[in-house]
């Protein structure tokens, strides 16, 4: 019976350290596949076996992790050169949008000058310019106007004058053309009065 419980308990004992064997195995596979590299050397740590101050790691394990970090740094690599197309497209892209907007900029200042142009007389002419040439020539043409006007009507008044002095002046020499004859008359009389009174 000793020997049948020592059998027992032998195989008790066996069992135990395969299982835990078996899950140390299942574990190092199961955390060296998974977990980030900071995990990753954190479990390497953990089942490493101590000898003196050192830490003695299975072989098996350092090449997973070398493998699990050279396949995370190509990732990365691989990672970088996608972010760099994508910054390369997106700058690209930028690039065209900005230079697209340019010329829209450009455009929309030709449309602005172009509505604000026209040409009159052959020659290009700014809309203020034109307008305020065509103030400024209304302006002299209504001071001319004025100017005219007032001319006119001050030589319309003298005129006027001239012709009222003209009509009393003629007045006048009718008045003394009149008298002359009248003058010319009488002395005629006494002259034929006289001369009939001599004879």
């Amino acid at each position: 019976m000793k020997k049948f419980n020592r059998s027992i308990l032998f195989f008790i004992l066996f069992s135990i350290a395969f299982n835990s064997v078996a899950q140390n195995s299942s574990d190092s596979q199961n955390s060296l596949q998974s977990g980030t590299i900071n995990n990753q050397f954190d479990y390497i740590y953990e089942v490493s076996n101590n000898f003196q101050e050192y830490k003695v790691v299975k072989r098996t394990n350092l090449d997973q992790l070398k493998t699990n970090i050279l396949d995370s740094m190509q990732t990365m690599r691989a990672e970088v050169i996608d972010l760099k197309s994508q910054i390369r497209s997106q700058n690209d892209s930028t690039a065209a949008i900005n230079q697209r907007l340019a010329q829209s900029e450009i455009e929309k200042q030709e449309a602005i000058d172009a509505k604000d142009n026209f040409s009159f007389l052959g020659i290009g002419i700014h809309k203020a310019v034109y307008s305020s040439i065509m103030w400024i020539l209304v302006a002299v043409l209504a001071s001319a106007l004025a100017f005219f006007s007032f001319q006119y009507f001050k030589s319309f008044k003298k005129i006027q004058k001239a012709q009222r002095d003209l009509a009393d002046l003629q007045e006048e020499f009718d008045q003394h053309r009149k008298n002359t004859l009248e003058r010319e008359r009488k002395l005629k009389r006494e002259l034929i009065d006289a001369q009939m009174g001599k004879s």
